[in-house]
């Protein structure tokens, strides 16, 4: 009777000694999940956006009011002839009545920037904010939109939409397409600046000018001390009639 009695404390001590460990254990990598697991879902995020080879999709996030307007100049124009043309006074601009197209709001795609010789080519949007970044490139909301005759300045990631902007130089052009018309500037000059210094614009001026700007150096992840800007001035483009 005795030893069968301490037959099976033996038995349920030896079970416990196996079962208690896994319990221990199972409970250890529930804890770990819970905990781990959101704290690395931005890195997560953040990694697969600059390392997958698939093409990224987040067009339910925001609103795309772009529609493209017919060119009103001659495509097959290279970027040299347009350099030459560019050191000419510029044509008298057509007018585009504020009344007739949609302003965009903040989050809406309103149109598409193009630097064919950066290889870029990138749908622009207005407000900063990681929806914009993450799908393209947009425009600071304290600037301008094309066509105001006022500062433009564009931002973008230096690691996806904005690392074209390493093969800038002068006198290349940019594109810009927008729901209301399109937009030629000529890059005039590269400048690198510390993140804080504001003298790096003038959102004030009195003439248009596109200023686009990415985190310096390119390739690094993150956001770097220095930004890289690249300033171009226009060459034409529809002139917005804010009287209207």
């Amino acid at each position: 009777m005795h030893k069968t009695h301490r037959s099976r404390k033996k038995s349920l001590y030896g079970k416990d000694m196996i079962i208690l460990p896994i319990v221990f254990c199972v409970l250890i990598f529930l804890i770990c999940l819970v905990v781990i697991i959101p704290s690395t879902a931005s890195f997560q995020s953040t990694a697969s956006l600059f390392f997958s080879d698939r093409e990224k999709n987040f067009s339910n996030d925001y609103v795309n009011i772009f529609v493209p307007v017919e060119e009103s100049y001659d495509e097959s124009e290279t970027s040299a002839e347009s350099s030459q043309t560019s050191k000419a006074e510029p044509k008298k601009q057509e007018t585009v009545n504020i009344a007739n197209f949609t302003f965009p709001a903040y989050g809406n795609q309103f149109g598409e920037l193009i630097i064919e010789d950066c290889q870029i080519h990138a749908k622009l949007f207005f407000g900063y904010d990681d929806i914009a970044l993450r799908n393209g490139v947009c425009i600071y909301s304290g600037s301008f939109i094309p066509g105001y005759g006022k500062t433009i300045l564009v931002a973008g990631h230096n690691n996806t939409y904005f690392n074209g902007l390493k093969y800038a130089q002068k006198g290349q052009i940019v594109k810009i397409r927008t729901n209301y018309g399109n937009y030629k500037y000529e890059i005039t000059d590269m400048q690198i600046h510390d993140e804080n210094d504001r003298s790096a614009y003038d959102l004030k001026a009195d003439s248009e000018n596109l200023i686009m700007y990415t985190c310096y150096p390119f390739d690094e992840l993150g956001l770097t001390p220095n930004r890289y800007f690249v300033y171009a001035k226009l060459i034409s483009g529809p002139v917005i009639d804010k009287k209207a």
